[in-house]
């Protein structure tokens, strides 16, 4: 069996590894054709709803030269309940490389110890950590090298709060999260990204974290499988909604980012979202670049 390589967290890779990522998708998103997928198959499993993530992964497959195979819970055996360790012997079998969007990530976890090619993590209710690998490609084009820079994330500890930590970690900025209270980060991943010498702060006022940031960013107050909860989490969030007074208190060249979709009037303001400093759009497209980049040096690896 040969050996591989999985992609389900930004600490699986080195920040040289990352900067090798960051100038494969510069290229990609300079010139084509490539065709360095020539031959390769890649199935994309989502047990989550997306639109960006399925998109992005399954036009960039196709543009390197590879065949994308879109599986849904629906459409496979996996709905009849068919365990993840079968299911990812049997696609190991077939492709070349497996994207998978999930909830628990202990499902992703166990695709992994079993396949037998790379797998990469297109989100869990822990991580998304090719979201904010773009996320950081993109603020790095603006901004130069990131070290000692600030970010800043205002809202819910959720999945994304806890990769832009694991970010900070591995390349070396400070990042700030402003979280009410009972909604902050996982407490595993915080406190490894410190022992690491990462500079993160939890805080609970959103001005705090955002002055003298590059980049604010937010996300929905309630993700998926969180509907339930919209109004207490509306509540919980009240005071944490992005505007222009917090970007103001940013600094005159910080951006918006978030990772879409968005609720306008929740947890950012229209005039923000669609104001000059918003790069969500920018966000959104270099996630195809990126994620070409993280299946190729996986596969070619």
């Amino acid at each position: 069996m040969r050996e591989h390589r999985d992609f389900l967290s930004i600490r699986d890779l080195s920040a040289e590894e990352i900067e090798g990522i960051f100038a494969r998708a510069a290229h990609f998103r300079q010139a084509l054709p490539h065709r360095s997928l020539e031959g390769k198959s890649v199935v994309l499993l989502f047990e989550k709803a997306s639109t960006r993530t399925r998109v992005s992964f399954e036009v960039g497959i196709a543009r390197l030269g590879g065949h994308p195979v879109v599986l849904s819970v629906e459409g496979s055996q996996i709905a009849r309940g068919e365990p993840i360790k079968d299911t990812a012997r049997i696609l190991s079998g077939y492709c070349d490389a497996i994207v998978m969007r999930t909830f628990g990530h202990d499902r992703l976890e166990e695709m992994a110890s079993y396949a037998e090619v790379p797998v990469i993590n297109a989100l869990t209710d822990l991580l998304h950590p090719c979201q904010v690998l773009s996320d950081c490609f993109t603020l790095a084009g603006r901004f130069g090298d990131l070290k000692g820079k600030k970010v800043a994330w205002i809202g819910d500890g959720n999945n994304m709060a806890n990769s832009w930590i694991n970010a900070a970690a591995v390349l070396g900025f400070d990042l700030t999260l402003a979280c009410p209270e009972n909604f902050e980060p996982d407490c595993d991943i915080l406190d490894a990204a410190r022992k690491d010498g990462a500079v993160v702060l939890v805080v609970r006022d959103p001005m705090e974290a955002a002055r003298g940031a590059i980049a604010v960013n937010t996300d929905v107050w309630a993700s998926m499988g969180q509907e339930a909860e919209a109004e207490k989490r509306r509540q919980a969030f009240a005071g944490y909604r992005v505007d222009e007074a917090l970007m103001e208190a940013a600094g005159k060249d910080a951006v918006f980012m978030h990772c879409l979709p968005a609720h306008r009037g929740e947890e950012v303001t229209e005039e923000v979202l669609e104001g000059w400093r918003s790069i969500v759009w920018e966000q959104a497209q270099n996630r195809q670049y990126v994620q070409e980049a993280i299946v190729d040096f996986l596969i070619q690896e």
